[in-house]
């Protein structure tokens, strides 16, 4: 009678597994980092910020979780650093959505004071500012968030959470000296429930190449819309050199491991090409009132104008003759590459490396309506186009943190965790058809209403 199993009377008694939820798992890249080549400061696991040393801490002991609310209704999770290096203390608990793998970090600072003061000051105080204790909800025990309150002329970068009702010892974080911090404002929403509390990351108020402030990876609690009454602050970075820059033999392994695989849409007409290729192809250069006239462009653009603003008075175009246009349209991949820009970002705490491919012309978007696709003409044409893709590295390991997709004006930066990879840490993005734009996964882009497609299909050749 085949295999059979014994047959028991009575009561059956199923278990109910406990969901295993994404944040259980902690994220690694697919492959291990290699040995970076020799520099100064990059990579070395440490960045002096000019009056305080901060390390990145990656592991983390996990001290409070709910089960509901934020992202896809799945909770939150709350951690405190764990493992810091001899020497070095915590500035603030981490917390992440439970919808994704556990990847993130905070820094650590270094208290070597000197005979004027100390960068790190322990709190004079704490300031309960939520408990989870009567909220009705999917929780591991019961949660607290404590503000720290400074001593003068310090700032708190972080919170500390418990799971316990009793005020954390003065000495469990420190608060920074205030010429050592920048004013800061929410990034991404992590978490929040019914009774009024919201939980932000926190980066700095200015981002750019030239910004000091520098992100501690700590967050931000909210309760009822009222920010806490002593605002929380990120670091600021003092020190007069970029010595905790990549050099150029270190970003050329950066680009090297990191670098991505590009698809493009299988039916794509307008392939890249390369700049050179192009002007050595007929690109010609008009002149706002003697558009008559173009000149073809130096195949190393040396006659292009310099300088100056883009206010129209000058424009490229394709060649006149028919069969040249069509050509040059077409692009040509024998000749493509990427173009490389190498900026700091976060106060020399990270380095973006921005990826950019050229394509001669972008054709024109079209409309889906229902399951029909109708071409919307020359709508979305345009000559020269340019996408990227960047690559935010952590300047403590040389780590991959974050990608940048480009979407024409626009674009979305996805966490390392939430990318594909293939044959290696090489990301994988996916370009649109005709227009170009980058997304991380292939699929139907819709713009606008959800029946009209501007973008058109993208996906893996």
């Amino acid at each position: 009678m085949g295999n059979c199993l014994p047959f028991h009377s009575g009561a059956i008694h199923v278990s109910k597994k406990k969901q295993v939820l994404p944040v259980e798992t902690i994220f690694k890249l697919p492959s291990p980092l290699p040995p970076w080549p020799e520099g100064e400061g990059f990579a070395s696991g440490s960045i002096n910020l000019g009056g305080l040393e901060v390390c990145q801490v990656s592991t983390f002991n996990k001290i409070w979780a709910t089960q509901e609310g934020g992202p896809d209704n799945l909770g939150a999770t709350f951690f405190e650093p764990a493992s810091l290096p001899s020497g070095y203390f915590m500035l603030g608990c981490y917390s992440q959505p439970n919808n994704t793998t556990l990847f993130g970090w905070v820094l650590a600072g270094k208290d070597e004071c000197n005979a004027l003061s100390c960068p790190l000051q322990m709190p004079v105080d704490y300031k309960l500012v939520w408990s989870s204790e009567s909220s009705k909800i999917k929780q591991d025990g019961s949660g607290y968030i404590w503000l720290p309150i400074p001593p003068d002329g310090y700032k708190a970068v972080g919170h500390v959470v418990t799971n316990s009702s009793m005020k954390p010892p003065l000495d469990k974080i420190r608060c920074v000296r205030s010429d050592l911090t920048e004013d800061s404002q929410h990034d991404e929403w992590i978490w929040s429930n019914s009774n009024g509390i919201n939980i932000y990351g926190m980066k700095p108020a200015i981002i750019g190449t030239q910004a000091p402030g520098v992100c501690v990876g700590t967050f931000i609690a909210q309760v009822d819309g009222v920010s806490p009454p002593i605002t929380l602050s990120c670091l600021k970075n003092k020190a007069d050199n970029l010595s905790s820059m990549p050099n150029l033999s270190q970003i050329q392994a950066l680009v090297q491991n990191y670098s991505p695989w590009i698809y493009l849409h299988p039916d794509e007409q307008y392939l890249p090409s390369s700049v050179n290729w192009f002007f050595t192809n007929g690109a010609l250069l008009y002149k706002q009132g003697d558009q008559s006239n173009p000149i073809p462009v130096d195949p190393t653009g040396s006659n292009l104008p310099q300088g100056g603003s883009n206010d129209g008075t000058y424009w490229l175009d394709l060649p006149i003759d028919g069969k040249a246009k069509d050509r040059v349209k077409k692009g040509d991949l024998s000749s493509a590459g990427a173009y490389l820009h190498v900026k700091t970002i976060l106060g020399a705490t990270f380095t973006d490396i921005a990826i950019w491919p050229f394509y001669p012309f972008n054709g024109a978007a079209r409309a889906k309506v229902e399951f029909i696709n109708v071409s919307l003409g020359k709508i979305g044409e345009h000559v020269g186009d340019w996408e990227h893709v960047t690559l935010r590295i952590s300047n403590f390991t040389g780590e991959l943190w974050r990608v940048f997709f480009s979407e024409h004006s626009g674009g979305t930066w996805i966490d390392a965790s939430q990318l594909e990879f293939q044959g290696g840490n090489k990301v994988v993005t996916y370009a649109s058809l005709h227009g170009h734009a980058f997304y991380s996964k292939p699929g139907l882009v819709l713009q606008g209403n959800t029946k009209i497609d501007c973008h058109g299909y993208r996906g893996k050749v």
